[in-house]
């Protein structure tokens, strides 16, 4: 196991069905680039990292993580409970019922769950594929975080954006997963999850370790999203 980072990686979140409205349903949103400015690397305590993979230790052998897919629920209040009896009344284009929560991590916003609690999914204590991003590979290799909320009306709780980035940096260390690898679902299919409120940037370009790397990620950052405005 690798000693904990100086740094922190980011990771994006999304979901849910008739009651628990999700990612899948919304329509792309036409955004202008953010002005982005200098973040400076976010730290987390190597006592933080140990107590973090203790209590996310997954119970199968790991899988071969190489995204952070993030997400919102797109609703103001949600559980790792009411999502998974969402999902159950899914089914996939061959007419299967979903498994559950198509989630491996949920971050509360004090609606349903504490402010900031993160919790793991079965998914993520099994090691099973998730089913969340809208693609066969990065459903296979992506673990998918959803903070529960709606961040096309406002941004994320503060406590929700200290947990998420703590979470991003374990499991960036855990896996050496870079922060071109972590990615909002709106990347991967035409939706605009996890909302344009949601602090992407900021948390990107402070989990990243050095200016050139950074430097890296806000020029693809801006390239895309006047892509998206064109």
């Amino acid at each position: 196991m690798k000693h904990a980072p100086s740094h922190l990686a980011v990771v994006a979140v999304c979901l849910l069905p008739v009651l628990v409205a999700g990612c899948g349903r919304e329509s792309a949103v036409p955004r202008s680039a953010p002005v982005v400015e200098a973040v400076e690397p976010a730290t987390v305590e190597p006592t933080e990292f140990v107590a973090l993979r203790k209590e996310w230790q997954p119970r199968a052998k790991r899988r071969e993580w190489k995204y952070l897919v993030l997400h919102h629920t797109a609703t103001d209040r949600g559980s790792v409970e009411s999502i998974h009896e969402a999902h159950l009344k899914r089914r996939d284009g061959a007419g299967r019922p979903w498994l559950g929560i198509g989630y491996h991590f949920v971050v509360g916003n004090g609606r349903g769950m504490k402010d900031g609690q993160v919790e793991p999914t079965f998914r993520w204590r099994e090691q099973l594929h998730g089913a969340h991003a809208g693609s066969r590979e990065y459903n296979n290799h992506g673990i998918g975080i959803v903070l529960v909320g709606n961040f096309e009306n406002g941004p994320p709780t503060a406590a929700q954006t200290k947990s998420l980035r703590t979470l991003l940096a374990t499991l960036s260390d855990e896996f050496d997963i870079g922060p071109k690898q972590i990615v909002p679902h709106r990347d991967l299919k035409a939706t605009a999850c996890p909302g344009k409120y949601f602090p992407l940037h900021d948390v990107a370009l402070a989990t990243t370790r050095d200016s050139e790397t950074r430097g890296e990620w806000q020029f693809a950052e801006a390239d895309r999203l006047r892509t998206e405005d064109e």
